[in-house]
């Protein structure tokens, strides 16, 4: 009863108070002129006002968005092991929790931008101003005005409004400042500032400043580095050069000043800490710690097809989506094949002078450095680096370099100008001028069980030149195409013993073309030889009486179902006519390392968003059963292979076994040194201009050639097991630890026999022995192809023959020593020069 006496005596109150108000307003109003223009100025005011705050607020972000703001992050690519090789990045970005910020660091910005935060709703009014009264101090002078932002404001200004310099940007800030704090609470605001603000060195948040300025992680800083970073939101350009230290300087000393005043530090720790340097790191680009430039580029590739570019192209963009990309990049792998192609591009090189410079920049305004500075040229090779030539007289001249740093330059040669950029080397006081190859090549690695590359170097440097001739550059394969036009051979009736007439082969092309005749390499020829010797010491003319006898229609759809490429029915396309690549050829031998079966190569293992969820995966097979929480007691799940069959598996392993011989005794004789087992092919085309081997062992699979951009005459020489071999064993010795021992395995249906190496009779009165020239040697059938047992004429026919080819030998081998002046080699190395060239 009491409680309701008292709401009544309230309401009385209340309408006895507005009725005496509403009588006193109305008095006022019709009684004084005065008072009826104070309430008309106070009301067009605050009628102003509500619609400046309409004008402002109803366009505005809405601050909700923070909730799930993600900021750009870039891409992290990760190699074979799951290190971290590179990131594609054009701002440095770490984004980091805010438990993961030290106190001290969270107290020095708070001290330089915003000592209030704690306790202000957003806007804090002292600061805001004495802004206004600093802008009206400046207006119309050209120079900017202090912020007066708060941290909430700059959260505002940074993610949703820009940065746009005026008094209608700054009056929405506080209103969306009001509406943050509404939203976040105060560490969540703390933590998308400091992981959000501009700090100079294209840093955005103070992990990758700690890292741009001082090299160190966010937990690593001492406090005069935590108080330097807190005064860069600023003027992050003026304040992060080493021209102005001392600015930088008593602008950190007064921020641990505030610190001190704020009682975040001691006097003690502030004193210590203002006597410290600045000591500031040099501004140094990101490297990938792997030197693969060319993979990592087709990597890039991929991805921007995938998800895009850029944050416009969607949340998973390279360079705003934070992936995390998984690599098949083997770090040792790619530095031995890096090494193995410069290694042959440079043999081939020496001796043939300098071959001009790698650009030409306008060294007459001294602008040069920052031109170098700003272009991506460099080379990663020993201790060689690229500048400028800045000044030549006579026979001095100068070297500049993107650090600023300057040298005498020694070697000139006669076509070297100033402007010039060119590849140098230490020599003393001085550097000297290196020569960049001219030539080329390209060098894959991959794995045939899965088709993942493990490798990829697409020339001498990607820095020099980012033209990748392991995937981008189309050349003649020559003979290294060879072993599909034997596998269309046996597919279509015949065997590694087949006999095939090593003769002049020509045929009728049309009144146009007329006829065309094939021949081997240097001339000679004739006779009846098995399949097998024909590839071993590449026959061009045993070769294309193979492929017409099969149909080259078959042969072309064979190199089209390996992914070799698209040719027309012709016979020069037997011999390595088409262009094609070297992750082709690569991949093709792979198939036939792997029975038959072809895997689409792969760069990219898997891709994870920036929360770890795989949101693409190369492998897309399924495993049904293999993540039960209990064993049900049936078989284990099986998962199918990879790729598909294209190949007859009998007919790929009869193929491999014959390349073997091409290592034991062929035209890659020079490998069998190595003592592996391997299997492979070398290629030389017409010219030469190019040279080849593609080969390897059960596990792994390479290919690499060598020529000119431009293709053109690499010398008389050149040939693939003189030039293309070596980088092959080079790269060999290189990883020996990753070459296994184990023989290659022959897939369900072949059988093994015994035959006579040169008549591919059958033997049964002998075995093979370990010796690579043995008369009798294992060879694999498909059932039923077998040869027949050899006869003692035929044994007889085949001692006279191989006598005869021995003196033929003998005599070749001493005129073309007489006429070339070879170094010496091994007799076995004769059959390098028999074949592979058209």
């Amino acid at each position: 009863m009491a409680d309701t006496s008292t709401l009544q005596h309230i309401r009385y109150r209340i309408r006895r108070d507005t009725r005496g108000a509403a009588a006193w307003f109305r008095r006022s109003w019709q009684g004084s002129r005065r008072f009826r223009w104070i309430v008309g100025i106070l009301g067009t005011g605050f009628l102003a006002l509500i619609l400046l705050w309409a004008f402002l607020a109803h366009d505005l972000p809405d601050a909700e968005t923070l909730l799930d703001y993600e900021p750009p992050l870039p891409t992290i690519v990760r190699g074979v092991e799951g290190d971290i090789v590179h990131s594609y990045a054009r701002e440095r970005r770490v984004q980091l929790q805010y438990a993961d910020f030290p106190q001290e660091l969270i107290e020095s910005f708070l001290a330089a931008e915003d000592k209030t935060f704690f306790t202000h709703g957003g806007v804090d009014i002292t600061g805001t101003m004495g802004a206004v009264f600093d802008y009206a101090t400046k207006f119309g002078s050209g120079e900017r005005a202090v912020g007066g932002s708060t941290i909430t404001q700059q959260v505002a200004k940074n993610i949703l409004l820009g940065d746009e310099y005026s008094v209608t940007r700054k009056l929405k800030e506080m209103i969306l400042a009001r509406r943050i704090e509404g939203v976040l609470s105060k560490p969540q605001i703390l933590e998308l500032y400091l992981n959000e603000i501009p700090l100079g060195r294209r840093s955005f948040g103070v992990q990758a400043a700690a890292r741009a300025y001082f090299q160190k992680d966010v937990g690593e800083l001492d406090l005069h580095e935590m108080a330097f970073l807190a005064i860069l939101p600023k003027a992050p350009e003026r304040y992060g050069r080493s021209k102005n230290e001392g600015m930088a300087i008593e602008r950190r000393n007064f921020v641990l000043d505030q610190m001190v005043a704020n009682d975040f530090i001691t006097a003690q720790e502030g004193a210590a800490a203002k006597a410290q340097p600045l000591g500031l790191k040099p501004a140094r680009s990101t490297v990938p710690s792997v030197d693969a430039g060319y993979f990592l580029e087709e990597v890039r590739r991929e991805l921007m097809g995938k998800f895009g570019e850029t944050a416009k192209d969607g949340k998973n963009s390279v360079y705003a989506g934070g992936l995390w990309v998984r690599t098949s990049l083997d770090p040792e792998l790619q530095e031995a094949a890096r090494d193995a192609l410069r290694g042959g591009i440079l043999r081939y090189s020496a001796g043939k002078g300098w071959t001009g410079p790698i650009a030409t920049i306008d060294v007459s305004d001294d602008t040069w450095q920052s031109q170098l500075a700003a272009s991506p040229l460099g080379i990663s090779y020993r201790d060689w680096r690229v500048g400028v030539v800045t000044r030549r007289d006579g026979s001095r001249a100068t070297i500049g370099f993107s650090d600023g740093d300057t040298a005498p330059l020694t070697g000139l040669p006669d076509g070297l100008r100033a402007g010039h950029v060119i590849a140098a080397a230490p020599t003393g006081n001085s550097y000297a001028v290196r020569t960049v190859p001219e030539v080329s090549g390209g060098f894959v690695v991959e794995e045939p069980f899965t088709g993942r590359v493990l490798a990829m170097q697409g020339g001498f440097d990607h820095r020099l030149s980012d033209f990748n001739r392991a995937t981008q550059a189309l050349r003649q394969p020559g003979s290294t195409i060879k072993p599909f036009v034997y596998s269309t051979g046996l597919d279509h009736g015949m065997t590694p013993a087949t006999e095939v007439p090593d003769q002049a082969y020509c045929f009728y092309q049309g009144a146009a073309l007329g006829e065309k005749c094939f021949r081997n390499f240097g001339g000679g020829g004739g006779g009846v030889h098995t399949m097998r010797w024909g590839l071993e010491q590449s026959r061009n003319l045993m070769t294309v009486h193979i492929a017409m006898d099969a149909g080259m229609p078959n042969v072309t759809r064979t190199f089209e179902r390996l992914g070799i490429g698209k040719y027309q029915n012709y016979p020069a396309f037997a011999l390595g006519a088409g262009d094609t690549t070297v992750l082709r050829m690569v991949n093709a031998y792979a198939t036939l390392a792997n029975h038959g079966r072809i895997n689409t190569p792969s760069l990219i293992d898997y891709v994870q968003d920036r929360r770890g969820k795989v949101i693409w995966r190369a492998d897309k097979r399924e495993c049904n059963g293999c993540n039960m929480a209990e064993w049900d007691g049936k078989a284990m799940p099986r998962i199918k292979p990879t790729g598909r069959q294209v190949m007859d598996p009998r007919t790929a392993y009869q193929v491999v076994h014959m390349l073997e011989g091409v290592v034991q005794r062929g035209t890659a004789v020079r490998m069998r040194s190595l003592g592996l087992p391997l299997f492979g092919k070398t290629g030389t085309t017409t010219g030469p201009t190019n040279a080849w081997f593609v080969g390897g062992s059960p596990d792994l699979i390479a290919g690499m050639y060598i020529g000119y951009d431009k293709p053109r005459n690499l010398g008389g020489w050149v040939q693939g097991g003189n030039t293309a071999g070596p980088m092959m064993i080079d790269f060999v010795k290189a990883t020996r630890d990753r070459w296994s021992d184990e023989p290659f395995v022959a897939p369900a249906g072949v059988r093994m026999v015994r035959i006579d190496r040169r008549s591919g009779k059958r033997v049964f009165d002998a075995w093979p022995t370990d010796d690579p020239m043995a008369s009798v040697i294992w060879e694999a059938f498909k059932p039923d192809t077998e040869p027949p047992r050899a006869t003692r004429q035929d044994a007889v026919a085949a001692k006279r023959n191989e006598i005869l080819e021995m003196i033929r030998r003998g005599r070749q081998a001493n005129a073309q020593a007489a006429a070339t002046r070879q170094r010496a080699a091994p007799q076995a190395d004769f059959v390098e020069e028999q074949g592979g060239i058209y």
